[in-house]
């Protein structure tokens, strides 16, 4: 591993908790990955760290209910979070879900950013900006990743990408988004190098943005 990365490929399951008074200690950096139910949460995960299995995919969006945690090395963390918005979880479970994740964002000392991820085909959905602006309130940096990019013409993809920049573009560096695939080589790359600013380098936010998947800034990295 190089001094300013991390090797992904090294995560390991670490715990799962349902309350925050059974979180792991709040020390060292993490990254939590937050989204829709069908968003490809897991998927990106697994993409990610190249193992397949690691973040479990269910074939009944929205049945998880935990904070998933795995370690990566010294003091480091990516978080999986719940899914949310599945239209068959009741609502009891949408206020449980509500009510644990909400704290968690704002608590977390070693949250070092969240990654929202968003289906390129149906971006920013009212939850999705719901949690977008939970992070922000909380000064918590945000990188939205639009999933299923294999699904869409390029052209498609970088209007979507656009749209969401657009949309994100009033909050600075706090903010930013790139295009992604589980699936094909779109954004891995970039992500990886979010997380890394995230994760290792003494951090000035700085998301990709603009520019479909352009590098971004390496701020004090």
């Amino acid at each position: 591993m190089q001094e300013n990365t991390v090797n992904y490929r090294q995560a390991q399951f670490l715990t799962s908790v349902a309350s925050l008074r059974d979180l792991p200690a709040d020390g060292g950096r993490e990254v939590a990955f937050a989204g829709r139910s069908n968003a490809g949460k897991s998927s990106a995960i697994n993409a990610l760290t190249g193992r397949r299995d690691l973040a479990r995919t269910s074939r009944t969006p929205g049945r998880t209910r935990l904070l998933n945690f795995f370690s990566l090395d010294d003091g480091r963390r990516l978080v999986d979070l719940p899914g949310y918005g599945y239209a068959k979880v009741p609502r009891t479970m949408s206020r449980e879900w509500g009510i644990l994740v909400g704290a968690y964002l704002e608590s977390r000392e070693s949250l070092a950013g969240v990654v929202v991820l968003m289906d390129i085909r149906h971006p920013l959905t009212a939850l999705d900006q719901t949690l977008i602006e939970w992070c922000l309130a909380a000064d918590v940096p945000v990188l939205a990743v639009l999933t299923k990019a294999d699904k869409l013409a390029r052209g498609r993809r970088a209007a979507a990408l656009s749209e969401v920049c657009g949309h994100l573009s009033g909050h600075g560096d706090l903010t930013g988004a790139i295009a992604f695939s589980a699936t094909k080589p779109i954004g891995r790359q970039e992500l990886s190098n979010q997380l890394d600013r995230w994760l290792v380098r003494d951090w000035s936010p700085a998301p990709p943005h603009a520019k479909e998947n352009a590098p971004a800034n390496p701020g004090k990295g």
